[in-house]
């Protein structure tokens, strides 16, 4: 038996990580693009890579990449308009799956999830065998590679996930991490960025081993209780449970990339109405409101954003819609912009006590629940204001933060 394996850990936590899963999923749909350089953008008028495969990895292409870049650094490289509701679909499928090895997961990202496998080994047996057995699962059910991670801690675990792609399998036993990351820089652990490793590396602090000789006392002043777990998460001690549930948003917002440059106020309106629409249907669906609401408009200079409030809490597009109007008005002068962004900064449970001095317009509570039961049924934006009838083609995109149920199971 390897030496990574005695029977039982006090604790055990795996990640799959699915590996450049848009990608796959294209190659694996479309059996002419297996082995080919490919990149996934927002629909074939998209000019931004979301993800690429790793044959087109090799050449130097990334997320984020402009196809320009790609297509100069590759010939041969593939577009392929990106499918949402199919990634959804397929992430679905792997996460349930992945329930026959234990209950206790958590969905880090559309890709990634988390496994608490310590209360299953004595059913199951060894945490190293439950994540081979795991990674199996997500193959047959998928048709797709992952790469597997399995410590003693989520952060440690994460890491380990990432050292072998495509299709590794890395085993970091919990009364090792702290040796492994010993000579790993901060800025490799999830979470770390430049901001805290900037803090860190003005203290020497620059890898895990390092933090030995800095107090935990200086980080928790610094930064509270996060920054103690940074502290442990560095001794390869991550306290961090899998989490199971998923708490309610902070915030529920929707942004749009726009032709570059756009200063037509209709177009910018229209995008804006857009948005408003999105946040409304979606608060309705969770039964909630909000009251504040993050506007804004990117252009090459940075975004110029500024915080509204309606009168009274609202899921209704067309309030958080005269609040956008209010905007433009307000703050736009005519320069060009190239993305639009909404969000409602204050979801809350919208079945609380009512204001006395409020009435709720029932009629408009009707109407929108019509209309939010025929897109249901029918697809988004079947019924929608007559505005939105040219409304941008680029497809809606699922964000890293979906899950498979809740709040966040929104494309």
């Amino acid at each position: 038996m390897p030496a990574f394996s005695p029977l039982y850990w006090p604790r055990a936590i795996a990640l799959i990580d699915m590996n450049a899963f848009f990608a796959s999923i294209e190659q694996r749909d479309f059996p002419e693009l297996q082995g080919r350089p490919i990149g996934v953008t927002n629909g074939m008028t998209g000019t931004c890579i979301i993800t690429s495969s790793y044959e087109a990895r090799r050449y130097g292409i990334k997320t984020g990449m402009r196809l320009k870049e790609a297509r100069r650094l590759c010939p041969e490289f593939v577009q392929r308009p990106a499918r949402p509701e199919r990634y959804a679909q397929i992430s679905t499928a792997i996460m349930q799956a992945l329930q026959q090895i234990t209950p206790d997961i958590e969905v880090f990202s559309v890709d990634e999830a988390f496994l608490d496998l310590t209360d299953c080994q004595q059913a199951f047996g060894n945490p190293v065998g439950m994540a081979r057995r795991a990674r199996e699962i997500v193959f047959q059910v998928s048709g797709l590679q992952c790469s597997v991670g399995v410590s003693g801690d989520k952060t440690t675990a994460k890491y380990a996930a990432k050292l072998h792609k495509p299709d590794g399998f890395t085993v970091i036993p919990p009364w090792q991490a702290r040796a492994r990351l010993q000579n790993v820089p901060l800025t490799e652990l999830c979470g770390i960025k430049q901001g805290i490793g900037g803090f860190l590396a003005l203290r020497g602090i620059r890898t895990c081993g390092d933090m030995q000789r800095l107090p935990i006392s200086v980080l928790a002043q610094r930064f509270g209780n996060p920054g103690r777990r940074i502290w442990l998460m560095a001794q390869g001690l991550d306290p961090e449970p899998v989490h199971t549930t998923v708490a309610p948003p902070k915030s529920i917002g929707h942004g749009k990339i726009m032709p570059p440059a756009t200063r037509d106020p209709k177009v910018l309106a229209m995008y804006l109405l857009h948005m408003a629409e999105k946040i409304g249907a979606r608060l309705r669906k969770h039964q909630m409101h909000a009251q504040t609401f993050y506007i804004g408009l990117l252009s090459d200079g940075g975004y110029v954003a500024h915080k509204f409030k309606s009168i009274r809490p609202t899921d209704d597009g067309h309030e958080i819609y005269s609040l956008c109007q209010i905007y433009l008005a307000r703050y736009w002068n005519g320069w060009g912009a190239h993305q639009v962004q909404v969000t409602a900064l204050d979801p809350r449970p919208a079945n609380t006590q009512e204001d006395l001095f409020i009435r709720k317009d029932e009629r408009l509570v009707r109407l929108n629940a019509a209309m939010d039961a025929i897109n249901t049924r029918y697809g988004e934006f079947t019924l929608a204001p007559a505005m939105l009838l040219k409304r941008s083609d680029m497809p809606n995109v699922i964000s890293p933060a979906w899950k498979p149920y809740g709040h966040r199971q929104t494309i």
